[in-house]
């Protein structure tokens, strides 16, 4: 028996739900004042769970086992995408109270933490990061969310500005464990109870741009223009059937923006842009495909039209421990839970402390695969078996 309270769980779900609830989902964007409510809440209930709660000055909240040496840290975070779901983060600190009540007990010691702004309304997985070492107080300056609050502003209005940060202590912690809904439909599809995390993918972003030149879409001959639209198009063509060429099943990508500028059906386009993203669990893939991508920039510019490709960011993928993917397998199996080995197509605060601490996660399949939406949710029998598999896994790290 794992001592998960089922209905206990539920419970601190619901009550963080009705935290910046907005429709069926919450409105917690970090730092706004439903964000730092919920860690408010957090920390309550990590005193009466016997916990010592500390919220650092970017809000991270950790709750401490006392008198504790050899420590299991599980979590994710509280903060929200605008008008998002009430699952996506909630539900892996939710993971780390119930367990860390299940198993103390039995003398096993659990911290638990919501790390701050891990969806980047201001700085992705800031929290986290800062808890590695990562982020600096300079690297705070001048960032500001999309409804133009600044970072630093936000921090001074929560009081958090004189408190120090906290920082990982590797030696204290044995793994890092964290719970999240899949934000996917696979699990759902294929009847799957819960998904066992093998990586995070890599991403990279790249912005290509075609530079010619405006002239009258209506007196410019077709054989004399600088047509940077144009250009661009045949670029994108020649994009997405490189990529399926040197894809695999797993590789996924998008062309998320096109723009031409000046923008008007009467004006031969002077300028024309594309973003795109790659993600892939292997790192040569990625480095093959970029590499081929480059060359159909090459490959369509002109001397009349040159065009410019540029990486924007990139993301290293990151493995999960393989003994812990392989102690949450047997813990699922012998409560006669499905399972399937899964990438994680989205980053998550397991990506930063990975290369620090040994850390898996998995993963509670999605309804319709919804997520980042007031419509995301999973059902009460999957949350809870969740639950169970993470406190067994977790028992099975302080026992063997």
């Amino acid at each position: 028996m794992t001592g998960i309270d089922g209905d206990r769980l539920l419970a601190d779900l619901t009550a963080l739900r009705h935290i910046g609830q907005d429709r069926t989902g919450v409105h917690r964007p970090a730092f706004s004042n439903a964000d730092m409510a919920a860690r408010r809440w957090l920390a309550e209930r990590m005193t009466e769970a016997g916990l010592q709660p500390t919220v650092d000055g970017l809000g991270n909240v950790l709750g401490r086992a006392p008198d504790a040496e050899t420590v299991l840290l599980i979590g994710s975070h509280t903060d929200s995408v605008p008008h998002g779901g009430w699952l996506d983060g909630a539900l892996g600190v939710a993971y780390g109270l119930e367990v860390s009540r299940a198993l103390a007990p039995r003398g096993h010691a659990v911290d638990v933490v919501s790390f701050q702004d891990e969806e980047g309304t201001f700085f992705p997985c800031l929290g986290s990061r800062s808890f590695v070492g990562e982020v600096t107080r300079a690297d705070l300056v001048g960032r500001h969310d999309t409804e133009g609050r600044d970072l630093l502003g936000e921090i001074e209005r929560n009081a958090l500005d004189a408190a120090p940060w906290l920082r990982l202590e590797a030696s204290r912690y044995a793994a890092f464990l964290e719970a999240h809904i899949e934000q996917g439909p696979r699990l759902e599809t294929t009847g799957t109870n819960l998904g066992i995390v093998t990586g995070i993918v890599g991403m990279r972003r790249y912005r290509i741009i075609a530079h010619g030149q405006a002239d009258h879409a209506g007196t410019t001959p077709m054989a004399m223009r600088r047509d940077a639209g144009a250009t661009l198009i045949g670029f994108a063509d020649r994009l997405l059937a490189t990529v399926r060429a040197n894809a695999d099943a797993e590789t996924v990508w998008n062309v998320g923006r096109m723009e031409f500028r000046p923008g008007a059906s009467n004006v031969v386009p002077a300028e024309a842009e594309l973003w795109f993203e790659v993600r892939d669990l292997d790192d040569a893939r990625l480095d093959v495909i970029e590499r081929e991508v480059a060359a159909c920039a090459t490959a369509v510019e002109t001397a009349h039209v040159p065009v410019t490709f540029q990486r924007t960011s990139a993301i290293p993928p990151v493995a999960m421990d393989q003994d812990l993917v392989a102690i949450l397998e047997q813990a699922a199996g012998a409560a006669g839970t499905s399972t399937a080995r899964m990438a994680s197509g989205a980053g998550h605060d397991a990506m930063i402390l990975a290369p620090h601490v040994p850390a898996a996660m998995i993963f509670v399949p999605s309804i319709d695969g919804r997520s980042h939406d007031v419509l995301e949710d999973s059902t009460a029998e999957d949350i809870v078996r969740g639950c169970e598999t993470l406190a067994a896994a977790a028992a099975t790290l302080f026992e063997r």
